[in-house]
């Protein structure tokens, strides 16, 4: 049996040998039925945008706009909603607009991926920041009931009209991103975004239901701290078009966007797995161990314990965060990862090294592709050819082995997946 995965911008092909009971799972297709200019232009009159822009007045007009990881429309998104700021407030010129990178914790972009990003003179006529969330001018807006520091780029901050562009997709933490996950964690401090985070310690993060876990409650918190006024978020399918587009207030925007997300990528789990072959869907979600944590997150809540999970990964950035390398590489076996980061405590480099640890040790092994295999032994993980591997895996079984192919490991998640 052959099956064509995506694997980074290309596709590869993966060998299953006969032995296997294969069963493949794949998110709905769903059609895209307006064009991209069309469904904004609703979105944005549905929600009287222009009105709000006049009503409030602004001087200073800030837009989060997320990194290259997530595979939003940016250059058009941004082109006609800076058109409609320019009309409806004729007095805003291009350099009171500032369009901020919401990075988070990772590195601030360089000039050519910000070229990528962001091409277009009229959208680079406007002042444009990369977030650093350890070195940026914050504004403070205060604590959150559970204690999180809001702290937030002075850039967005300190805006007369604040507004973010996302997606809303699952998110093995959030439940869906989108909302006012941009601001909050894309332009947030470091300790901002440590101390939200950590809260995943109060109770597994698999919670599909739309504010079901404290991570959530707290990031939607901030939010509303910050006084985010407008919100604009798509839905994709599994070709990354735009189906949907929202906009409007934060939370009721991720709330009904979620609704579509939920129909395209939420499957019923009918059995686990022993073997699990998966693709984050390429490029952007597979450039890093960093994005690639989020697809085997989310596949692993599809594999039997003791079971075995193999993701393609391109790692064009290898692994992303230093510090997470740095941390996972004195330690002999995924348990030590686990145990250090139980005595020691939350990191974002050690998060990463515990969850996948956490795998690890549950699973038995993960093997990826395309990285130096001395690195990957360091990380406690396998470089080898897909095909390879599936034919060792299934030959070593006893019996007929119940295997899953999940395509678009990114974003597919199993409702039902806790009760197997």
């Amino acid at each position: 049996m052959e099956y064509l995965l995506n694997h980074h911008k290309g596709l590869k092909l993966i060998k299953i040998p006969e032995k296997a009971n294969v069963t493949v799972l794949q998110p709905e297709s769903m059609p895209v039925r307006e064009t991209l200019s069309n469904m904004l232009d609703l979105a944005l009159h549905n929600a009287r945008f222009i009105a709000q822009l006049r009503k409030k007045n602004p001087s200073r007009i800030a837009i989060v706009i997320p990194d290259e990881t997530q595979p939003v429309p940016l250059e058009a998104l941004l082109s006609n909603i800076i058109q409609q700021l320019f009309h409806a407030l004729p007095s805003i010129t291009p350099p009171a607009v500032t369009i901020i990178l919401g990075n988070g914790l990772q590195p601030p972009p360089n000039r050519e991926m910000i070229d990528r990003i962001l091409s277009s003179s009229m959208i680079r006529s406007c002042n444009i920041v990369a977030h650093v969330a350890h070195g940026a001018r914050m504004k403070d807006f205060g604590i959150t009931r559970r204690g999180t520091p809001v702290r937030i780029n002075a850039a967005f901050g300190e805006a007369d009209f604040k507004m973010v562009i996302g997606l809303i997709e699952p998110h093995q933490y959030f439940g869906f991103t989108g909302g006012a996950k941009e601001a909050v964690i894309g332009c947030g401090s470091a300790d901002s975004i440590r101390h939200n985070h950590r809260l995943i310690q109060e109770e597994p993060a698999h919670r599909w239901h739309l504010g079901g876990h404290p991570m959530r409650k707290d990031l939607d918190e901030a939010g509303r701290m910050i006084g985010i006024d407008f919100a604009i978020n798509v839905v994709l399918n599994t070709d990354k078009q735009v189906v949907r587009i929202l906009a409007g207030e934060p939370e009721v925007v991720l709330e009904q966007g979620a609704e579509t997300c939920a129909a395209v990528y939420g499957l019923e789990l009918g059995k686990k797995f022993d073997i699990i072959l998966a693709s984050c869907a390429g490029y952007p979600k597979d450039i890093s161990a960093y994005q690639a944590q989020k697809s085997f997150s989310l596949v692993s809540h599809a594999v039997k314990e003791g079971g075995k999970i193999l993701l393609l990964v391109a790692f064009r950035k290898g692994f992303s965060e230093d510090v997470y390398f740095d941390y996972v590489c004195p330690f002999a076996e995924p348990e030590a990862v686990m145990k250090d980061f139980t005595n020691f405590g939350y990191t974002m480099g050690a998060r990463k090294a515990d969850l996948f640890g956490g795998m690890l040790v549950n699973y038995k092994a993960s093997d990826f592709d395309d990285l130096d295999s001395e690195i990957m032994r360091h990380c406690h993980l396998r470089a080898a050819d897909p095909s390879t591997i599936m034919e060792e895996w299934v030959d070593d079984f006893k019996g007929t082995p119940e295997v899953g192919v999940i395509p678009h490991a990114a974003t597919t998640y199993f409702i039902n997946s806790d009760d197997q």
